[in-house]
């Protein structure tokens, strides 16, 4: 069975590509407009995903071919030292494989942002996707039944994340460094891609945790060590050092003790931090959190609507 090429969105800075994907034994045709029960199927294959360890994989860019191979988890990441680039915004990569006497060719894309002064780093479920992470059952029941055209974004979250995507800029082609960091699996990849694209959310490059491969780590999905969550908002930071950060989360679960942890060691680069309140009071352990990033200087806001948050971005002058 040819395998099957899954590429995710890669980005670069003035010295380093790093482009990503995996290799799967096979492709299921998900299809996430479906209702109900075959929606909840098309779920479950997501997690009953098979990998390919140790494979060929080849990547183009700038007349070279360059060649490695799958870690154990089929997963593989090129980083790769830039010589001549000099384009900036969403570019195409390709990185293919061979079987058999077949070459299988699949087309990405990266972003090298154009010169600019913000970052902004979003979690995803329950940030801007209603997902209810704080009631485990009823979580499961939306990921399962409810399918991609159903779920909803949280009023006004759109035009704030647009707003701070564009913010600085002067053309509509310019945009900011964006990234969606999250504790879901890259399983979902795909889902979350496609609704990020029907709700108008800014194009982004995804960081999500190590792929899942059996039913049993869907009833997982998103728990667990959100360690990683921190290295790669940590790996951002450090990529795109002369940026300014705005990050983005909820209470539902570690978000504002993961920032605190990042601006205390970023102490000049991390401008605002917004966390949203899912619940139907404010947590005292995150008002003590927030209290304390405010004595290093980083503009905070506990909002339960976005409406609040666009407002206070404004006052900041983020956005305008």
């Amino acid at each position: 069975m040819k395998p099957i090429l899954q590429l995710y969105r890669g980005y670069a800075n003035e010295q380093e590509l790093i482009v990503m994907g995996h290799v799967l034994r096979r492709e299921h045709n998900y299809d996430f407009e479906k209702k109900k029960l075959k929606n909840a199927t098309s779920v479950l294959k997501l997690f009953r995903i098979k990998t390919i360890k140790n494979f060929d994989i080849y990547l183009h860019y700038n007349d070279k071919i360059i060649h490695t191979k799958t870690l154990d988890d089929g997963f593989f990441n090129f980083c790769i030292p830039l010589e001549k680039e000099t384009h900036f915004g969403w570019m195409p990569y390709e990185v293919s494989l061979k079987y058999k006497d077949q070459t299988v060719l699949c087309k990405g894309s990266f972003i090298r942002p154009h010169k600019g002064n913000l970052g902004i780093i979003s979690d995803i479920d329950d940030t801007f996707l209603i997902s209810h992470t704080n009631n485990f059952f009823r979580k499961i029941y939306i990921l399962l039944f409810r399918n991609v055209n159903d779920r909803k974004v949280f009023k006004d979250v759109v035009p704030h994340y647009q707003a701070l995507s564009s913010a600085g800029r002067h053309t509509t082609e310019e945009v900011n460094a964006f990234f969606y960091i999250s504790s879901s699996e890259w399983n979902l990849y795909r889902f979350i891609a496609k609704f990020t694209r029907i709700n108008k959310l800014p194009k982004a490059v995804f960081l999500l945790k190590d792929i899942k491969r059996g039913i049993t780590d869907f009833f997982m999905s998103g728990r667990g060590n959100h360690d990683h969550k921190f290295e790669k908002i940590k790996h951002v930071v450090e990529f795109y050092p002369t940026l300014k950060y705005v990050l983005m989360g909820d209470d539902s679960q570690h978000d504002p003790v993961l920032y605190e942890r990042i601006c205390k060691i970023f102490p000049v680069t991390v401008i605002a931090v917004y966390i949203r309140q899912t619940g139907k009071y404010q947590k005292r352990e995150v008002q003590k959190i927030l209290k304390n990033l405010e004595s290093l200087d980083v503009a905070v806001c506990y909002f339960k609507d976005s409406s609040e948050a666009i407002e206070h971005s404004r006052s900041i002058g983020i956005i305008k």
